[in-house]
């Protein structure tokens, strides 16, 4: 049995390494691969191998998933507000230190999720009936004070976030879309990006492994709190995702700078996934994929399952806050050996062949359209926060009608 959690725990690590290098392969799609092949691997071994695996496999993928969207401006969903922050330090040589601090963040919170794991389960069950009524209209609060913040542009800021908020409904109206986040995603906050860097006829320097880390341990202390506690309500609400617990979060901190922000976002996804595990078992609901699957393998989750995942998901951080600072490396040198519009056009390329791959031409127009509202967002000098509309416009509707 031993033999077996340590190989599923091998295993999950490989693929997690892969979902979250590979811009649109996400854990949901190996979940749902796993899920499909269940009857052939409970021959082989038993449900909670399998599900080790899962959580392996989910919590790697949280550490690295900020590789693509700041080396390659192709975010995951979740990681489409580090791209701006995490593009700014890369052209000033610093883009393994933005990988350094969102690792900060997903290991900071991974440490405190699990010490507070005991203040998460017994405040579960009190916090769920309160919030699930009333969290459309503290996300709708949210957007106003912030569209009010921009003072000589609250026009423009409310005229984007109400376009990317249509653009969102549409998207997740239309039927048979396989991958509606990707080409949604990636317009608004990598595709955009790329164009400009193009037009602005950017350069990425020569990235500098030496240069200090800037962050403060207080911006740690705040970043990580904030995300670890949002990330609570993000595990437990239906329709309030990673995305919308950062602009939540972000207000809560204040301005803890591109080095603090980078490891709010970074923390929210690992406290998410980690959370979820506590959902699972007071609960015994499912707000991911990963945890979905679980469940259907194993039925319900009890207490000493629990204590193994926590297990597990300290193990697999650990390592993966390992393999995220290695593979960056890799990747800042190869950022700047090549040409870097060569780059920008393969990663282009590489995005449109993915999303035509998924989602055929409806895709592309989803693509281009929301590339359009991100390049508007860039023209008028407007905050992508407000882009994500696309996410928190439909999820105040879910709530609120």
């Amino acid at each position: 049995m031993i033999v077996q959690v340590v190989f599923a725990i091998f295993a999950g690590i490989c693929s997690g390494i892969f979902t979250g290098l590979i811009p649109g392969i996400h854990v949901n799609l190996i979940s749902v691969i796993v899920l499909s092949s269940s009857a052939i691997l409970l021959q082989i071994t038993s449900p909670i191998v399998v599900a080790v695996y899962v959580i392996s496999l989910a919590i790697t993928h949280t550490f690295l998933d900020s590789l693509p969207s700041i080396y390659l401006g192709a975010p995951d969903a979740g990681q489409e507000l580090n791209v701006l922050p995490g593009h700014r330090l890369l052209h000033k040589g610093e883009g393994h230190n933005a990988i350094v601090y969102t690792v900060i963040g997903s290991l900071g919170c991974l440490i405190l999720g699990i010490i507070l794991f005991p203040v998460f389960i017994i405040s579960m069950e009190k916090v769920y009936p309160i919030m699930k009524g009333s969290i459309g209209y503290i996300l709708s609060l949210i957007m106003i004070f912030m569209i009010g913040k921009d003072k000589g542009k609250r026009l423009k800021s409310l005229t984007l976030f109400l376009l990317a908020g249509c653009l969102g409904l549409l998207v997740f109206n239309t039927p048979n879309m396989s991958q509606p986040l990707f080409p949604m995603l990636s317009g608004l906050f990598g595709f955009s990006i790329l164009l400009t860097s193009l037009l602005q006829k950017s350069s990425v320097p020569e990235q500098d492994f030496n240069k200090p880390l800037t962050i403060s341990k207080k911006n740690v202390v705040k970043s990580v709190s904030a995300a670890s506690g949002v990330g609570f309500i993000a595990a437990f609400l239906p329709g309030f995702g990673s995305s919308q617990a950062a602009i939540v979060a972000t207000n809560i901190v204040g301005d803890v700078g591109d080095e603090g922000f980078l490891s709010l976002v970074g923390g929210i996804n690992t406290a998410n996934m980690l959370i979820s595990i506590a959902t699972a078992f007071v609960l015994h609901k499912a707000r991911n994929g990963a945890i979905v699957t679980v469940q259907k393998l194993m039925g319900i989750v009890g207490f000493r399952e629990m204590l193994l995942f926590l297990g597990v998901a300290l193990v697999v951080g650990g390592i993966a806050a390992f393999l995220a600072l290695k593979i960056s490396k890799v990747f800042a040198r190869f950022m700047v050996r090549v040409n870097y519009n060569v780059i920008t056009y393969s990663i282009l390329g590489f995005i449109t062949v993915l999303t035509f791959f998924f989602d055929g031409f409806i895709g592309l127009i989803v693509l281009f359209t929301a590339t359009s509202i991100g390049l508007v967002a860039s023209f008028w000098k407007i905050g992508k926060n407000h882009l994500m509309g696309c996410l928190i416009l439909p999820v105040i509707l879910y709530f609120v009608l």
